[in-house]
């Protein structure tokens, strides 16, 4: 082994000449599973299978509910009377009462439901009164 001219091996030297403890070793390998762990969860993105389902079943009501805002709009706009509906849903004052009234006119009511989706009438009446 060569030495240094001050006495003491090199860097190279002491690691080559390094042998661990077994549980060295095991301790190491914990501590890296962590620290991944953590750094994962905290800044790369990973979720838990619930959070992962939870989001999952929130995009999918946004969707549906934009979805039934679309058809609430095409209903509104392609009946006869449109033109006079229109008129009347601006008179209304407020978004409560759009609301209601687009409810009532049954345009929010999606297929096979008996009753309006209210997200879908929300979104509706703001869209077609601005």
């Amino acid at each position: 082994m060569a030495v240094e001219p001050n006495g003491n091996p090199s860097i190279g030297q002491r690691w080559a000449a390094y042998h661990p403890a077994k549980s060295t070793l095991v301790w190491a390998c914990i501590l890296t599973a962590v620290v991944t762990m953590i750094a994962g969860f905290t800044w790369g993105g990973w979720v838990t299978g619930g959070t992962s389902r939870d989001l999952a079943a929130e995009a999918g009501d946004l969707s549906r509910s934009e979805l039934a805002t679309v058809i609430c709009l095409e209903r509104f706009r392609s009946a006869p009377d449109s033109a006079e509906q229109m008129t009347s849903l601006k008179a209304i004052g407020s978004s409560y009462n759009q609301r209601q009234f687009i409810e009532a006119g049954g345009w929010a009511t999606m297929p096979g439901e008996t009753t309006a989706n209210r997200s879908a009438a929300s979104a509706c009446a703001n869209a077609l009164v601005s």
